[in-house]
């Protein structure tokens, strides 16, 4: 759907580029002729994702290991990444989650979650954003949040408020650094399968069934749907979109939020109960 050049001359750095969305966003942006810079914790799956994506697109790829929630070696890492040539995408992909009964947590667990999603990704935006101001270099920040940002959700709430706080942070900073040529945007993205994180998030196969098809489509999304999204948001084909939140789920979240929605479960022999007759 783009020309092969959308995103030439553009340097972008995924966070979590490694592995699941991160990867694929890695991959597409490659194929449409993006520099693609990612970090990660693991530098053996970093390496092995660089030499794998250099040799399927061709394209160039750099990594360095970081882990996001260190705020001095974020900014050690973006300086080094900003030494080479500076950077003109942040995708603050990294993240992490877990199902678990509130009550149930402990201080440590939540700020596994909340370091990474919320801390790590305000580190980042800054460690870009002040060097984009002070060279008045044009840049564009997209994060992954979710739907549940906005609506909360149980049984993961260290992630929702950590999404939210990132939600905030991309509707506050588009309106103080539009001015000075910084967008910042979000994907919401609904149920897209990753290896590691859909063990963790859906314990068995019912579950996992009634989670991926709870949608309005009946599906989960395909993880080119999604990257496609991402390439627009981050190429200049965009430039006029700052501030949003752009949701990829299906219509999850709407089917979830209509009070009676649940009624797409009745049997014609219940419509023909709880209908009105005609010319009555």
């Amino acid at each position: 759907m783009f020309v092969d050049d959308l995103l030439r001359n553009k340097r972008i750095l995924i966070t979590g580029g490694g592995t699941g969305l991160g990867k694929s966003m890695a991959h597409h942006f490659m194929e449409l002729g993006a520099e693609v810079l990612i970090c990660g914790r693991r530098a053996d799956v970093l390496e092995e994702t660089a030499k794998e994506l250099a040799e399927a697109t061709g394209g160039s790829i750099g990594w360095r290991p970081l882990d996001i929630r260190d705020a001095d070696a974020v900014e050690e890492t973006v300086d080094s990444f900003w030494q080479e040539a500076p950077i003109d995408v942040l995708v603050n992909n990294a993240a992490g989650n877990f199902l678990a009964r509130t009550e149930d947590l402990s201080p440590r667990a939540v700020d596994a979650v909340v370091n990474i999603v919320l801390h790590g990704s305000a580190y980042m935006t800054l460690a870009c954003g002040k060097r984009w101001i002070e060279t008045k270099h044009k840049g564009t920040v997209l994060s992954l949040v979710t739907t549940y940002a906005w609506t909360g959700s149980a049984f993961v709430v260290p992630s929702a408020m950590a999404k939210a706080g990132v939600l905030a942070m991309t509707r506050s900073l588009a309106v103080e650094w539009g001015p000075k040529g910084v967008r910042l945007n979000a994907i919401a993205p609904g149920p897209f399968p990753t290896q590691g994180a859909w063990e963790r998030l859906v314990p068995n196969e019912d579950l996992a069934k009634l989670w991926e098809t709870r949608n309005p489509l009946g599906r989960t999304g395909d993880h080119r749907e999604l990257t496609n999204l991402a390439a627009y948001l981050v190429s200049d084909e965009a430039g006029y979109i700052n501030g949003d939140v752009i949701t990829i789920d299906g219509g999850e979240w709407l089917a979830g939020a209509g009070q009676f929605n649940f009624a797409n479960q009745l049997s014609d022999e219940d419509w023909e109960k709880i209908s009105p007759k005609k010319g009555k």
